[in-house]
């Protein structure tokens, strides 16, 4: 049987545990929203995608959607694999931005559950092996996240009314799944980390690779070890739970007013690679 061909899409979005347990776009009866293709599952160089969801949003700005669950995490596929065939079919899909969600604990002290950030740079503490989808680029990551995708995300956090926002934070990656401990969880406070979580990379290198704007918007869902009091489980349940419609909301006024056609220089911080047969031996090929 062929696979499915690949959809043409202007966004990408990855859902995270904020809306893990909503049927998303769908729960939230979003006006012009309209669900094209479910479980869209595409070949890849590097074998089958994760299971994939194909939405349109009308109004005055028309838009097609591409959408993963829980970062296209894949039973068996480990995590930084799963991403790499998820943005090999965003870039075959044509996206040009792609707007990411999830959970996040606290690493200042300043940062509740329920607190909003929505990050401007990261600190890279996984142990993932490269992931990438070729060598053809240099990835400069002067400016990581796109400050016209953050701007959207901010406003629209900012619109919810839903609780506290910071428009601004460093994100600690690490690998998971497990929590840090409280050791770590000082040693990155040392560093300048705001959040600590498991997805921003390699995420944001394979967007930069692929010449799309990325940015991500995260809940605190709970204190880092050592921060404040021990974390309440009882508690994350609730904000998994309760809170993903309201959570959902953000994201899908976001998508629907992000604008396609903002310049900014996220394409522009790829840069061909000089390690080509061509240069050997000083030609300098452009």
């Amino acid at each position: 049987m062929a696979a499915p061909a690949i959809p043409r899409a202007d966004f990408g979005f990855i859902g995270g545990s904020g809306t893990f347990s909503l049927e998303f776009p769908e729960g939230l009866d979003w006006p012009g929203t309209e669900t094209v293709a479910n479980d869209l599952i595409c070949r890849t160089p590097f074998g089958e995608s994760p299971p994939l969801k194909m939405f349109r949003m009308g109004g005055k700005r028309p838009r097609t959607v591409l959408a993963a669950k829980m970062h296209g995490r894949m039973p068996g596929v480990a995590w930084g694999e799963a991403s790499r065939r998820l943005f090999w079919v965003f870039r075959e899909a044509g996206v040009r931005k792609i707007i990411a969600e999830g959970g996040v604990g606290s690493v200042n002290h300043l940062l509740d559950p329920r607190d909003i950030v929505i990050p401007s740079d990261y600190i890279d503490f996984s142990m993932r092996r490269d992931i990438s989808l070729g060598e053809g680029y240099l990835s400069v990551m002067r400016r990581p996240i796109c400050p016209s995708l953050h701007r959207t995300l901010a406003d629209a956090a900012a619109e919810s009314k839903r609780g506290r926002v910071f428009p601004r934070g460093v994100y600690l990656v690490t690998d998971g799944r497990h929590f840090e401990s409280p050791a770590e969880v000082a040693a990155f406070r040392q560093w300048g980390a705001d959040v600590v979580g498991q997805t921003l990379c390699p995420e944001v290198y394979l967007a930069r690779e692929i010449g799309a704007c990325y940015a991500g918007i995260y809940l605190v869902v709970n204190y880092g070890e050592g921060v404040v009091k021990p974390w309440d489980y009882q508690l994350l349940k609730e904000i998994f739970f309760e809170d993903a419609v309201s959570w959902g909301r953000i994201i899908m006024r976001a998508l629907e007013s992000a604008d396609l056609k903002t310049g900014c220089e996220c394409a522009g911080l790829r840069k061909p690679t000089l390690l080509r047969p061509e240069n050997v031996g000083g030609k300098g090929g452009a």
